[in-house]
């Protein structure tokens, strides 16, 4: 009887073992297994998909907005007007403008307060949201600060400011100029102007840092990137480079500089501000002769495959203004637009979108300008408001 007690209790002992032993084995993975698993692999892979998810996701989101608009709304994104003297509010309403440019006779009169109003005005406006610019390079380029009700100080030149405190002076300058336009409502002041120059006669020289190529490039870099840190648009200006020739908004203007002149000299600092993330690139009205010798920059197709193809921007391309008698001695207002977008530019600056809207919407009607090209050049338009801020996603 004794026995037969202890041998079943360790018969029960024995089992209870084996049972611990088999639940220890199923809960358990072998070396081999826990290689093959690394830690927080799930996690990762999580992560990895929904950041790609959200990448795809601003860019669908604007896809399908535009898939949404009609015909005349994509053809208005394309344009940044000239502010018209009359029916600035009709005009907006009419034509869907994509944004309006500022100019000296829009700063006369005004307050601080009562341009802001204005502003905020043409907002209201709109169906999409406007992107505003005034020419804001400082020293002989400045809107705003002309009048000095508005702000009390005129800007000072980029010359003025290297001399007088390095790079380090240029992006408190910078800082202070994106707080104010933040106020009034202003994105983009459309510059750095990254033409080489260190000839005090050449036309272009006091609007440039006036330093030689690689201390032009290092200049843009820096601009570029402290513009962005202030979320204000970058537009790096005159694309391929002026040179030393003369002022386009009073002339044709034919530039004979050799093409490794050009690469070497002119082209870096384009490139350097791409490489720093700029917006926008403003393209000049001057026939650079060893790109296109027959057409301006603004309007040629191989001025626009090098900004393209040979240095890779995926950014908004301008025309430089339409008005200026480089393109207007050349080609008509009414021509000049559509030669513009099918060169390859995302936006035209503009005083005479009435006449050049309905050429464009026409020549997509025809089939002579595909709507899928329009429609990857308000994608690139609105992508910038985008990350100025100007269109929320969800």
């Amino acid at each position: 009887m004794f026995f037969s007690k202890k041998n079943a209790v360790i018969a029960f002992i024995i089992l209870i073992t084996a049972i611990g032993v088999a639940i220890s084995l199923l809960f358990s993975e072998s070396p081999a297994d826990i290689k093959k698993i690394p830690a927080n692999k799930e996690k990762k892979e999580t992560t990895e998909v929904s950041k790609e998810a959200e990448v795809k996701t601003s860019e669908d989101q604007l896809k399908e907005l535009i898939k949404n608009m009609s015909l005349d709304q994509k053809i208005g994104q394309l344009f940044l007007a000239r502010v018209p003297e009359t029916n600035q509010i009709e005009d907006l309403k009419t034509y869907h403008l994509g944004g309006y440019l500022l100019f000296g006779r829009d700063m006369e009169n005004e307050t601080a307060d009562s341009l802001k109003s204005k502003i905020a005005s043409y907002q209201e406006a709109t169906d999409f949201p406007l992107l505003i610019a005034s020419d804001e390079e400082g020293g002989t380029v400045t809107r705003i600060s002309q009048n000095t009700d508005i702000v009390a100080e005129k800007f000072k030149s980029p010359q003025e400011l290297y001399k007088s405190g390095g790079i380090e002076a240029i992006k408190k300058d910078i800082d202070h100029k994106s707080s104010l336009f933040k106020v009034f409502g202003i994105h983009t002041g459309l510059y750095p102007v990254a033409d080489v120059s260190t000839n005090p006669d050449s036309f272009i020289y006091d609007r440039t840092i006036g330093l030689d190529t690689d201390g032009t490039s290092d200049y843009i870099s820096e601009v570029v990137k402290e513009l962005h840190k202030n979320q204000i648009g970058s537009t790096l200006k005159h694309f391929p480079g002026s040179g030393d020739n003369s002022d386009s908004h009073t002339e044709i203007v034919r530039d004979k500089r050799s093409l490794d002149e050009i690469m070497t000299q002119s082209i870096p600092p384009f490139k350097a501000g791409i490489d720093a993330g700029a917006d926008s690139i403003l393209v000049s009205h001057n026939i650079v002769e060893q790109i296109d010798k027959n057409v301006p920059a603004s309007i040629s197709p191989n001025v626009h495959e090098l900004i393209r193809k040979d240095l890779g921007f995926e950014g908004v391309v301008m025309t430089d203004d339409m008005d200026m008698n480089g393109l207007s001695d050349f080609i008509s207002q009414e021509e000049a637009a559509l030669a513009a977008l099918k060169a390859g530019n995302d936006l035209i600056l503009s005083s005479t979108y009435k006449t050049q809207i309905p050429v464009i919407k026409s020549a997509i009607q025809s089939g002579d300008y595909k709507e899928e090209d329009l429609d990857q050049s308000v994608l690139r338009v609105l992508t910038w408001k985008h990350e100025l801020g100007l269109i929320s996603l969800d």
